[in-house]
């Protein structure tokens, strides 16, 4: 009786189990073909612009003469802002509470705002820096105050990233150096750290990889949409390839919008090597561990 009543039961419930599957695999395929149709769309329309003279060119009046280099150096100023600061806040902010910090309503506020952080809309991090950096601290339209805008947004995720890849360490790790006389710090520093090391500077690259792709705080902090000239500080005036790509579409014509198609393929290439550094590199230290 009890079997023929279960029979049934358990039929049903892998019938359920082989419905939600195939959705959410169509649901996969569809996403795939969408993704793949734009980025098809995206390199038939850019691909012929594309040339050395685009890459090193200046923003010009006319679609002929235009390039992409400032927006390619200030992309590269504000990924070396963000990973100057959020990188050792994040990692440090990590070590701090997975292995400093007593269990406790402070550690549990602190967790839950961060958690929360990671998934506020970029925007609020531009309206952020706007008022903080740019007004307060009077950094102006500069490239330290949308790099440290920028180094908000991305600082829950590479607290987090690195929270997971420090919790996947086994905890024999941590007693065995005790039991050979380390401290705390030596066994963090010499032990915790290069192990999790593939997991952290994966969840960073990404976090990079985020960065230099958003356009809202770059918008709110007064970047500049194109400029005939390379920034040569951090107070300076700049743009990035996220600002040019979003003056060129706003622009009449079909010439400037086959030019935001190539500058879309250099962003989609840069992010490319961006990820593909993360892989080759976790590898790496994947492969010095257990070498």
């Amino acid at each position: 009786m009890e079997d023929n009543a279960f029979n049934p039961q358990l039929q049903k419930r892998r019938r359920y189990g082989q419905v939600i599957t195939g959705l959410l695999f169509l649901a996969t395929v569809f996403g795939l073909l969408v993704l793949a149709t734009l980025i098809v769309d995206v390199v038939t329309t850019g691909a012929g612009w594309l040339s050395r003279s685009f890459i090193s060119g200046y923003p010009g009046a006319t679609p002929e003469g235009s390039g992409i280099w400032p927006a390619i150096v200030g992309s590269l100023y504000l990924m070396g802002v963000v990973a100057g600061t959020a990188v050792p806040i994040g990692v440090g902010t990590a070590v701090y509470l997975e292995e400093y910090a007593d269990e406790g309503l402070f550690k549990r506020v602190i967790q839950v705002n961060i958690t929360n952080l990671a998934g506020v809309p970029s925007v609020v991090y531009g309206i952020l820096g706007l008022g903080v950096f740019v007004y307060l601290f009077a950094m102006g339209n500069s490239l330290l105050a949308a790099g440290l805008t920028l180094s908000l947004l991305v600082l829950p995720i590479v607290v987090i990233s690195t929270q997971e890849a420090i919790r996947s360490i086994p905890q024999g790790i941590r007693e065995s150096a005790f039991a050979l006389g380390a401290t705390r710090s030596q066994m963090i520093w010499h032990h915790l750290i290069p192990i999790a090391l593939p997991g952290i500077l994966t969840g960073v690259i990404l976090s990079l990889s985020r960065a230099v792709g958003e356009t809202a705080p770059l918008v709110l902090v007064g970047a500049a949409l194109a400029i005939n000239f390379t920034p040569a500080h951090l107070l300076d005036d700049f743009t990035a390839l996220p600002m040019l790509v979003f003056q060129w579409t706003e622009e009449p014509g079909a010439a400037f919008q086959e030019l935001a198609a190539a500058a879309i393929i250099v962003l989609l290439a840069f992010l490319l090597l961006m990820n593909l550094s993360a892989i080759l590199l976790r590898n790496y230290f994947e492969d010095q561990l257990t070498g």
